[in-house]
C-alpha cells in the first residue's frame, strides 16, 4: 500500500517475509506498490516507539526488502513482528541509484558490511540484465563469515556476474577469502578504465580507503558514487539534522556521484 496525499503520513504496509540472516540483522519484504530506486530509503514507524530510516535492500512486484540491524529501541520492537504483521512507512526518500548510470560500461560494486543493503537492487538489476553491463563485478566484505548477509543471493549471484566475497577474520576450517575489501581492488582485471563505473558503500572509513585505491586504478571522480547515509530524520529536508554546509542528505542524496559527495565533511 502507497499513501500519496501526505509526505508526513505514514502508511500502513503488511510483512510478507521475513528473511534472518545473522541474530540481529533481518530482512523484513514489505507490501509497496509506487516507484522506488536502490539507495532510496523508507522510514519504518511504530506508535509510542518512533521511526527508523531503512534502506531498501530489494524491489519486487509489489513489494519492497528493508533489512534491519537490531540496534536500539526502535528496531528493537521491530523486531517483534512477523509475518502477518504490518508496519508503518513513509517514503520512498532520496535519489537512488540510476541504473541508467553503469548501463553499457563495466560496472564494480564495493560493499562493506550492511553497505550491501542500499547498493543490493543495482546487483539483483545486472545480474539478472548482464547484457546491460560489459561486466559487473561485486566485492564484498564482511566482519567474520557468521556476519555475512544475503547468503542465498550470493549462491545467485555468482552464477552470472563476478563475485568476490571476503572477510575481515575466520575460524579454521573457513575456506573463502579473507583480507579488507581494499586487498582486492589492486587486482581486479580493468580493461577500459574509461568505460569503468564504480560503486562503494560501506562505513565512512572502508569508502574513504576503497576510494583511495580505486583513484589509483586511473578511475575519473565523476565514475564512481557513493551512499553517505548521515542522521537522516524526517527525510524531507525539514528538521536539518542531516544537513551538510548547504546538502541536505535526504533529499540532495543520500546517493551522490564522488566528484561532489567527496566535498561533504561534518
Amino acid at each position: 500500500m502507497k499513501n500519496d496525499m501526505n509526505a508526513y503520513v505514514p502508511f500502513l504496509s503488511e510483512i510478507k517475509k521475513v528473511i534472518r540472516h545473522t541474530d540481529i540483522e533481518y530482512t523484513f519484504r514489505m507490501e509497496y506498490t509506487g516507484d522506488v530506486k536502490p539507495g532510496q530509503f523508507f522510514e519504518v514507524s511504530i506508535p509510542k516507539y518512533g521511526e527508523a530510516p531503512i534502506s531498501v535492500s530489494g524491489i519486487g512486484e509489489n513489494t519492497i526488502d528493508l533489512t534491519i540491524r537490531r540496534v536500539g529501541k526502535v528496531t528493537n520492537e521491530i523486531f517483534e513482528n512477523y509475518e502477518g504483521d504490518s508496519l508503518y512507512l513513509r517514503g520512498p526518500y532520496g535519489n537512488g541509484f540510476d541504473v541508467k548510470n553503469y548501463q553499457g560500461k563495466e560496472l564494480v560494486v564495493i560493499a562493506g558490511g550492511t553497505g550491501l543493503s542500499p547498493v543490493k537492487g543495482v546487483v539483483d538489476y545486472f545480474a539478472s540484465h548482464t547484457e546491460e553491463a560489459e561486466k559487473v563485478t561485486l566485492i564484498a566484505g564482511f566482519k567474520s563469515p557468521a556476519d555475512v548477509l544475503f547468503k542465498a543471493d550470493f549462491e545467485k549471484w555468482q552464477q552470472t556476474i563476478q563475485v568476490i566475497r571476503t572477510v575481515d577474520g575466520a575460524e579454521e576450517g573457513y575456506t573463502g577469502k579473507i583480507g579488507l575489501v581494499t586487498k582486492y581492488i589492486p587486482e581486479l582485471p580493468i580493461e577500459n578504465p574509461e568505460n569503468t563505473v564504480f560503486i562503494v558503500v560501506g562505513p565512512p572509513v572502508m569508502m574513504k580507503f576503497a576510494v583511495a585505491e580505486v583513484l589509483k586504478r586511473g578511475i575519473k571522480e565523476e565514475n564512481i558514487w557513493i551512499s553517505n547515509e548521515r542522521k537522516m530524520c524526517c527525510g524531507i529536508g525539514k528538521c536539518g539534522h542531516c544537513k551538510i554546509g548547504e546538502t541536505y542528505i535526504c533529499l540532495d542524496g543520500p546517493v551522490f556521484n564522488y566528484a561532489d559527495g567527496k566535498n561533504l565533511i561534518d
